[in-house]
């Protein structure tokens, strides 16, 4: 065979060959199947980006409504006495848990389990208004014809709306309590549920799981010891502040005390929230050492602790009346919250470090610390000219105390 014959030979195979691979790589509508592979690939990854952008708006707006529950629901225990402490216990609580985690994140406790019983509350209210509208036309025609026609209609729509709201209600607790199970016509599978062995066990165990989870008991011991702690703190400035009618020496010293408590105090408290024993609010020594590690971060928090301090005093120039009572508790804990943080923050970047910051810092923080508290303190005098309570006002450190201690309350 000629070296002619050769070529031609190998050239007509190479093109048998990419015949062959072209046949096998086009299919019978003339679409290779990598790219119908790809293609189809493609789109499951486009719904997958687009299920998890959806997981985490809709994680964000359920942190968010836990965040307003949150603050509406201590806003209200603000109001009540006794469960003040309640308040006070969970603010400590968010300082301490800032200070031990070295984080600001973690001083939003609880955030998720109060969406989940913010769900339940505002879900059952909004299915509550058919229900008020049946009764009180259920009223109406009672009051026009006793015993009428209208009136037993209405009466057994009543009963009717009542059963059925009743167990719309269970279902939708029953399956986690969200807002959208509210929304979501039952099923007849939350029946059967109720029916299956075992099934009123389950729910009172995680009914009550759910309830231990909430630590009521610990914030309110927290809250009332952190409480008597501040009082033992406060109540001898406030008392020679309250004494300065019958002598200015007395308001001069009292002014003087009540600004050398400021500085310790806030730290103090985030020092027992962090401990959790009593004898950490009065461990002078403990914050001092503590203010050389971050002078800073402490003056940072000590004058955010008193200017958001500041502005609640102008809620007691007159009378809360008592159904409006919830609404000065809300700006209440949208200045104190943020203290709280603050406190907690400069506690924490100071148990990060091992030794004291330079002398020059310690001392510009030191120095700069005593003018605002001597400004505070002057304040703090005068509003007992300005609140509604007079001298009595004194004594209602909401920075320190017990959240909102109105009295007219």
């Amino acid at each position: 065979m000629s070296r002619t014959d050769t070529t031609l030979a190998a050239m007509s195979f190479a093109a048998s060959g990419t015949l062959a691979d072209t046949r096998v790589a086009v299919g019978e509508e003339g679409t290779p199947p990598t790219a119908a592979a790809q293609d189809r690939g493609d789109r499951s990854s486009t719904w997958r980006k687009l299920r998890r952008i959806f997981r985490v708006m809709a994680s964000a707006s359920e942190w968010l409504f836990g965040c307003a529950a949150l603050f509406l629901a201590l806003a209200i225990l603000a109001t009540l006495p006794g469960l003040q402490l309640l308040s006070l216990g969970y603010l400590l609580e968010v300082a301490g848990r800032v200070a031990r985690e070295q984080r600001l994140g973690a001083g939003f406790i609880g955030v998720r389990k109060a969406a989940r019983l913010g769900s339940i509350v505002l879900g059952t209210w909004l299915l509550l208004w058919p229900l008020r509208f049946v009764s009180q036309m259920s009223r109406a025609a009672r009051l026009i014809e006793p015993g009428g026609l209208a009136d037993r209609n209405w009466t057994a729509a009543l009963w009717v709306l009542t059963a059925l709201f009743a167990v719309h209600v269970a279902s939708a607790c029953w399956r986690g309590g969200r807002l959208r199970g509210f929304f979501w016509p039952w099923t007849w599978g939350f029946l059967r549920a109720l029916c299956e062995p075992g099934a009123y066990q389950r729910a009172r165990d995680a009914v009550w799981e759910f309830a231990v989870g909430l630590r009521l008991p610990y914030y309110f011991s927290l809250g009332l010891r952190g409480f008597l702690g501040g009082l033992a703190w406060l109540f001898v400035p406030i008392t020679l502040l309250a004494a300065s009618s019958r002598g200015p020496l007395l308001g001069v010293l009292g002014g003087l005390l009540l600004a050398v408590v400021v500085v310790y105090l806030p730290f103090a408290q985030t020092h027992f929230a962090v401990e959790n024993r009593w004898r950490a609010l009065f461990d002078i020594r403990s914050v001092r050492a503590q203010f050389r590690r971050a002078p800073i971060a402490f003056l940072v928090a000590m004058v955010g602790t008193l200017l958001f301090a500041l502005p609640l005093y102008l809620l007691k120039i007159e009378m809360i009346p008592r159904e409006a009572a919830w609404l000065p508790s809300m700006v209440f804990v949208a200045f104190i919250f943020p203290a709280r943080l603050l406190t907690g923050w400069a506690f924490g970047r100071s148990r990060r470090r091992a030794t004291p910051r330079h002398w020059c810092w310690v001392g510009a923080a030191r120095a700069a610390m005593i003018p605002a508290a001597i400004i505070y303190a002057v304040i703090v005098y005068f509003t007992q000219f300005t609140s509604w309570y007079g001298i009595a006002s004194l004594y209602e450190q909401h920075a320190f105390l017990v959240p909102v201690p109105f009295l007219g309350l």
